[in-house]
């Protein structure tokens, strides 16, 4: 089926694709062909020149203020890729929040717990409700058309800190979603996929990144580097691609090695 443009081009949807692992991912899916639908909390204004950088690669990109934490929102996304693609072959669900300060569990609050589940799992178990039917109807008008789902977690959906417990317990959650997901699109030939990036150079690593120099130079990772987001990038474009046509529901760790259990 092709989109209302008329370019047949296939259409991914990248929650939070204008910075971090979410442009990294954005870059290596807009090298592929695609056309990108993001979104974020910062203006139209604000992320124009990321968005320049995407459109380079002569595609079209479409990008929304929006905040998942409202189900309106979901829906709107979903909306505008039908109205205006009338096609969804990708989504990934990157978009995540750190709680707003550290606490210690013992110390910490339900209104941050609830907002970072809220952006965490709630927005994408939710997102993914509201974008399957658009690629079950295109996989029921043409069969031989691909439609893959990708949940962005983290290691630390099995890794525990205690000071940042909020934001462990959404990626586990996420983590159980993505299975959920998996078993029930299943029938309709749309594998689910998650990635679990490890120790990454982004926005939100920033204020820990000497901690996390010294940790690395004391041997923390099999491979003694921070990831970067075009290391998510590359496994997302392998999935999409449809390399691990075979493995729905499987968890693609990309963390140097970091979890590794070593003897």
């Amino acid at each position: 089926m092709s989109n209302e443009n008329g370019s047949g081009r296939q259409v991914a949807l990248v929650t939070g694709g204008m910075r971090g692992i979410g442009f990294g991912i954005c870059q290596s899916l807009a090298g592929m062909g695609f056309d990108i639908v993001t979104c974020g909390r910062r203006s139209s204004d604000e992320v124009s020149g990321v968005k320049l950088e995407l459109e380079a690669h002569g595609h079209e990109v479409v990008y929304l203020q929006a905040d998942l934490r409202e189900d309106k929102t979901l829906l709107h996304l979903a909306g505008t890729i039908r109205d205006q693609f009338g096609r969804l072959d990708v989504l990934i669900n990157n978009a995540g929040i750190a709680p707003p300060d550290r606490r210690d569990v013992l110390d910490a609050t339900l209104p941050g717990f609830q907002e970072v589940m809220s952006v965490n799992c709630t927005a994408p178990h939710f997102l993914i409700q509201h974008a399957a039917p658009l690629m079950i109807e295109q996989r029921r008008r043409s069969p031989e058309c691909t439609c893959c789902i990708v949940n962005i977690t983290s290691v630390s959906a099995a890794v525990a800190s205690v000071d940042r417990a909020e934001y462990c317990i959404s990626k586990a959650a996420l983590s159980m979603a993505s299975m959920i997901w998996a078993v029930r699109l299943g029938e309709y030939g749309i594998p689910v996929y998650e990635i679990r990036p490890g120790i990454t150079a982004t926005d939100m690593t920033a204020g820990v990144r000497s901690k996390y120099d010294e940790r690395i130079a004391q041997g923390l990772l099999v491979q003694p580097r921070w990831g970067m987001p075009e290391d998510v990038g590359r496994a997302v474009a392998a999935l999409v691609r449809g390399d691990f046509s075979y493995s729905s529901g499987q968890i693609i760790n990309v963390d140097g090695g970091l979890t590794l259990k070593i003897l």
